[in-house]
């Protein structure tokens, strides 16, 4: 009789198993911090890494009406610790019941495999922070007053959404840096990938420590949109590679965009923080208005763009490239094709019943020899 050999499971807290059951590891703490809940003794400290900390209520003297607003502390690392482990369950469920059955369906190589799976994921992302952030600009209608990006700075206290919202960007790009070890990302594509997922933590991470909150929520709406137009063409390419007209329309919304950020960063840090009236430094009151401050921040973001812009040009000169060098094969193909009917071999013509060659010569009449 043979035997079936069985698959040895890796060994308890080795590399492979953490791969394995990472997602099985997160969803377990998550229920622990859920259950702790429940328990009037553990319920003070859980409470930090499940609710959104630093409540500061307003109350005004001729109504009862009370103002809820939030500010920022070290509390707020335990709240990022936790949505973060909700990000690594989010991205397991999505990789395992939605893209790897695409996967098996259109039976892409290994490169491709791995950008639809990194296309897959952040659509998904991209077009859940889009909605969510165009509704609060839509709420607190930032768009329509361009001058509340630097007016009454500094704007230390935070609306709900929009502390949760910036806790949830943080935490999310936070589980992507681990994503690239859980997910085996290939070598060739962890420095691309680190490279925009460290930017992504700096810049929401320093507009929510400056108090930059209005201003970084404008600019990541269009971009996270952009993005999206991106990362969805991607997955149509990868379906069909005849479907190619969403990279043109990502082509102008991207060089929109970074105009937009721009413009928007000169105004804001150049013209409209310049001018308010309590310049100065003071941590305590999340006061960043001086001019060093305002240098490195209008620097960061004009770097970042131009960096961007030209990342979009090689990518667009490789494509041109790639288009011309699809193109010549054809044309030398038909090339050839004219030139062997051109060199036939010339073909006796009657004109009047006598025969004549292509070049207007009759033919030469053999001589009869005598018999």
């Amino acid at each position: 009789m043979r035997f079936r050999r069985k698959n040895k499971s890796p060994a308890v807290l080795s590399h492979e198993f953490v791969i394995q059951n990472h997602a099985d590891a997160a969803s377990f703490l998550v229920m622990v911090f859920l259950l702790g809940l429940i328990v009037e003794a553990p319920a003070k400290n859980v409470i930090i890494f499940i609710a959104v900390q630093y409540n500061v209520t307003y109350t005004i003297d001729d109504n009862s009406e009370q103002f809820h607003f939030y500010d920022y502390g070290p509390k707020d690392f335990a709240t990022i610790f936790f949505y973060m482990l909700v990000a690594i369950n989010l991205h397991a469920v999505i990789q395992e019941y939605i893209l790897d059955k695409i996967n098996r369906r259109l039976h892409l190589s290994k490169t491709k495999h791995s950008k639809f799976n990194e296309s897959g994921q952040l659509a998904f992302f991209y077009l859940f922070s889009f909605i969510w952030g165009a509704s609060i600009l839509n709420a607190e209608e930032f768009m329509m007053n361009p001058t509340s990006l630097w007016k009454d700075y500094p704007h230390s206290r935070m609306l709900f959404q929009v502390k949760f919202f910036y806790i949830c960007q943080i935490a999310y790009w936070l589980h992507a840096l681990l994503e690239l070890y859980f997910q085996r990302i290939r070598k060739e594509d962890i420095p691309r990938q680190l490279c925009y997922i460290c930017l992504y933590i700096a810049h929401i991470s320093g507009a929510y420590i400056l108090n930059l909150q209005r201003l970084g929520l404008i600019l990541m709406v269009p971009h996270y949109l952009v993005e999206l137009i991106f990362h969805a063409s991607r997955l149509f390419y990868f379906s069909d590679e005849n479907k190619q007209k969403g990279f043109t329309i990502w082509a102008l919304l991207f060089v929109m965009v970074r105009l937009l950020t721009l413009t928007l960063s000169v105004l804001t840090f150049g013209f409209g923080l310049a001018r308010v009236e309590n310049p100065g430094f003071s941590i305590a009151d999340g006061n960043f208005n001086v001019l060093p401050v305002r240098i490195g921040c209008l620097g960061a973001v004009c770097l970042t763009q131009a960096w961007m812009m030209w990342k979009f040009i090689n990518f667009q000169l490789k494509k041109w490239r790639e288009h011309v060098k699809n193109q010549i094969p054809k044309k030398k193909i038909t090339n050839t094709k004219n030139k062997r009917m051109k060199k036939e071999p010339n073909r006796a013509t009657f004109v009047n019943g006598a025969a004549k060659s292509e070049g207007g010569a009759s033919p030469r009449i053999r001589k009869s020899k005598p018999v």
